[in-house]
């Protein structure tokens, strides 16, 4: 696969495993897996084929790691990030002391009045880095950064999850809990 390719795919991926997996013709389990060969068979009705090797590749490469497969690799998923119902089913972890949260600024006067609000999506995204955060907020606008007392979250009982790909999950960030530039 060209790196184009790759991309196209992997967004295409993104929208069955996340948004609308009938655009595959594919279910998504209640955990939001769906069998491989499944998948590769949707892909290729929809116009979009993929070899095994290339399922492969694109889950290894993706630098999010949006997906991940089965213990046995005979299922793959989204690993957060969904709009349809799925329980991911990650049990709820003590945060570090502080997370970040990108935006595009014209965001901020609506995070200042409500807090982050997990919109379309299952929960609120977070990140205990900075970088890769930076580039989500910049697909919006001017990025800005936003710096979440999630220690003080926790101990006021909000509860928190991690994904496989290290991204932290929160229901919703009242703005007390968020340091403004």
């Amino acid at each position: 696969m060209t790196p184009e390719q790759t991309f196209r795919t992997s967004k295409f991926l993104s929208l069955v495993l996340r948004h609308q997996p009938e655009a595959a013709g594919i279910q998504l389990d209640e955990a939001g897996w769906t069998p491989v060969e499944k998948l590769r068979e949707g892909c290729a009705q929809a116009g979009k084929p993929l070899t095994h090797e290339d399922l492969e590749h694109i889950v290894a490469i993706n630098p999010k790691k949006r997906f991940e497969f089965s213990a046995d690799r005979t299922r793959i998923r989204a690993s957060q990030g969904h709009s349809v119902e799925v329980d991911l089913q990650y049990a709820a972890k003590v945060p570090p002391t502080v997370l970040y949260h990108g935006t595009a600024t014209r965001f901020l006067d609506s995070i200042r009045e409500k807090g982050l609000l997990k919109m379309q999506r299952h929960q609120v995204h977070l990140s205990a880095e900075t970088r890769m955060t930076m580039q989500v907020g910049a697909r919006h606008g001017i990025p800005v950064l936003l710096l979440i007392q999630a220690e003080a979250m926790h101990q006021q009982g909000h509860l928190f999850y991690q994904s496989t790909n290290g991204v932290w999950l929160v229901d919703h960030v009242p703005p007390e809990f968020i340091s403004f530039p």
